[in-house]
C-alpha cells in the first residue's frame, strides 16, 4: 500500500526528510526488509539508504536486525511516534543542560566581548533582517521586550493578542515592573477575552475594532518588528516579518502611525 501525499506531508511536518519518509513507509509496507530491497522499493539512492536507515533507527522508527545482510524491522507507527517523542525530549533536555553550563563558563564573557566589539563596527543601516516563521518573530520580540527600558507599543490582531499573552505575558509583566510603559492596540474578540483581561493588569490596552493596521511592535523608539503577512491566512511556519534597529522607522514612521491610532481610540 502506498501512502497518500497527505500522510507524507504530515511526516514532513514532524521532521522526517524525503528519504526518511520514503524508506520508512516502504518498510511499513513490508514489515522487514534489507537496505537493497528498500532502496529499490522507495527509489532512494543505494549510497544513501544505509545512512538514512541508521538515522531512522536512532530516532526510534526502525529496529536493526543483526543479520547478513543487515535487515530492518518496522515498528508500529503509534509506538514509533512515542519513541521519537521520548528521544526528542531527552535530547532537548540534555542540550538545554549543556547550554546552561556553557552560560556559566568564562567562555560566555569572551564571546560577549567579541560581539560588542563587532557591533561597534556595524553601520546603523545594517541592523535589519527578515524573520521567517512566527517562532522567529516571537524570538525577536522576546529579546526586545527583555531589554526594554522606556516603552513598548504593540499593534496586533485578536489572535495576535492571544499569542502575545501565551508567549510574552511574564516578560512584559517584568518589564512593566521595571517602569516600562506598555501600550497594546488590538482587535478584540470573545476568543481573546482572557488574554485581554490578563494583559490589562500591567499594560494599557485599547480595542482597535476593524481599524487595525497589521501587527508590529516598537520598543524604546529604536527597535521595530513588523509583520508582512496576514496571520489569519498564513500558516505560522510561513509567517514573514522584518526586524530593524532604526530610530527613524520607530520615531518617524511606525511611531506616529501608532500614536495617531491610539489617540483616535
Amino acid at each position: 500500500m502506498v501512502a497518500t501525499q497527505k500522510a507524507m506531508d504530515a511526516l514532513k511536518q514532524i521532521g522526517l526528510n524525503l528519504y526518511e519518509r520514503k524508506l520508512w513507509v516502504s518498510l511499513l509496507s513490508r514489515g522487514t526488509s534489507t537496505a537493497g530491497e528498500l532502496s529499490s522499493l522507495a527509489k532512494v539512492p543505494h549510497s544513501r539508504t544505509y545512512d538514512v536507515l541508521e538515522t531512522l533507527s536512532e530516532k526510534g522508527f526502525v529496529i536493526v536486525q543483526n543479520a547478513k545482510p543487515l535487515k530492518y524491522v518496522a515498528i508500529d507507527p503509534s509506538e514509533a511516534f512515542e519513541r521519537a517523542k521520548k528521544k526528542i525530549r531527552t535530547d532537548a533536555d540534555g542540550m538545554a543542560d549543556r547550554i546552561s553550563e556553557f552560560q556559566k563558563s568564562p567562555v560566555i564573557k569572551e564571546l560577549s566581548k567579541i560581539f560588542k566589539d563587532g557591533m561597534s563596527l556595524v553601520e546603523p543601516g545594517e541592523m535589519i533582517g527578515s524573520l521567517k516563521g512566527r517562532h522567529a518573530m516571537h524570538g525577536q520580540l522576546e529579546t526586545m521586550f527583555k531589554n526594554a527600558k522606556l516603552d513598548v507599543s504593540i499593534m496586533t490582531t485578536s489572535s495576535g493578542l492571544n499569542e502575545l499573552h501565551s508567549n510574552h505575558a511574564d516578560i512584559l509583566r517584568k518589564a512593566a515592573a521595571r517602569g516600562v510603559n506598555i501600550r497594546i492596540a488590538a482587535s478584540h474578540s470573545k476568543d481573546s477575552a482572557k488574554a485581554h483581561e490578563e494583559l490589562s493588569k500591567f499594560a494599557e490596552i485599547k480595542n482597535v475594532g476593524k481599524a487595525g493596521i497589521g501587527r508590529f511592535a516598537i520598543v524604546d523608539g529604536n527597535h521595530v518588528v513588523f509583520s508582512l503577512t496576514d496571520d489569519k491566512k498564513t500558516h505560522p511556519t510561513q509567517d514573514l516579518s522584518f526586524w530593524a534597529q532604526s530610530s527613524h522607522a520607530a520615531k518617524e514612521t511606525l511611531g506616529p502611525m501608532f500614536d495617531a491610532m491610539w489617540k483616535g481610540l
